[in-house]
């Protein structure tokens, strides 16, 4: 397994299915906070469905369809990023991300979401990197912004979500905008 450094004790790695035990006491820390947005922690409810969500994922990677990483702070799985949707035939893909409270305000998915995004632009060739986030999301839609993506439109009550129907924005960016702003940043 590769573990990749994202600095002040943090490591982006895989997360996959044996890891469901750690993986499933994480969204018990992270359920309060994650489920506010997204339906990630009502998923992984207990080890079944734990499981079935990491499965899920390593069916994605088998089918090159979807990748799920963790993101450790001091050896404890805090958060994720991950690409809900990659279709390397068409050259887009989306990035994704969640935090339990132990992790927020370090900037640790900015600098996990960048390694998803130079992997997918540089050795997979993805032209389209997409971020889908709640209008109510501040952390998401800042995360977005640091990221240098355009902010599109929104898709106002787009589905319905804790018996609320939830608006969602669409931020984006392209190959050559990330590389430019690469160059630029180094």
């Amino acid at each position: 397994m590769f573990a990749i450094p994202l600095g002040d004790g943090a490591e982006l790695r895989p997360l996959e299915p044996w890891q469901t035990e750690e993986f499933l006491a994480h969204m018990d820390r992270a359920r309060d906070l994650v489920d506010k947005h997204i339906p990630l922690a009502r998923a992984a409810s207990d080890l079944e469905s734990a499981r079935e969500v990491l499965m899920s994922y390593a069916r994605k990677q088998a089918d090159d369809s979807g990748r799920i990483y963790g993101i450790w702070l001091d050896s404890t799985l805090v958060g994720g990023v991950l690409f809900r949707v990659f279709d390397a035939e068409r050259g887009n893909c989306e990035v994704g991300c969640w935090l339990e409270p132990a992790g927020t305000g370090r900037g640790l998915v900015t600098r996990a979401a960048r390694v998803l995004i130079d992997w997918a632009v540089e050795e997979r060739g993805i032209h389209r990197v997409e971020w889908r986030v709640s209008t109510e999301n501040t952390p998401s839609i800042k995360v977005a912004q640091r990221l240098g993506m355009t902010r599109e439109g929104v898709l106002r009550e787009g589905y319905p979500y804790g018996g609320v129907r939830q608006s969602t924005e669409i931020w984006s960016v392209l190959a050559p905008e990330w590389r430019e702003r690469r160059e630029n940043a180094g």
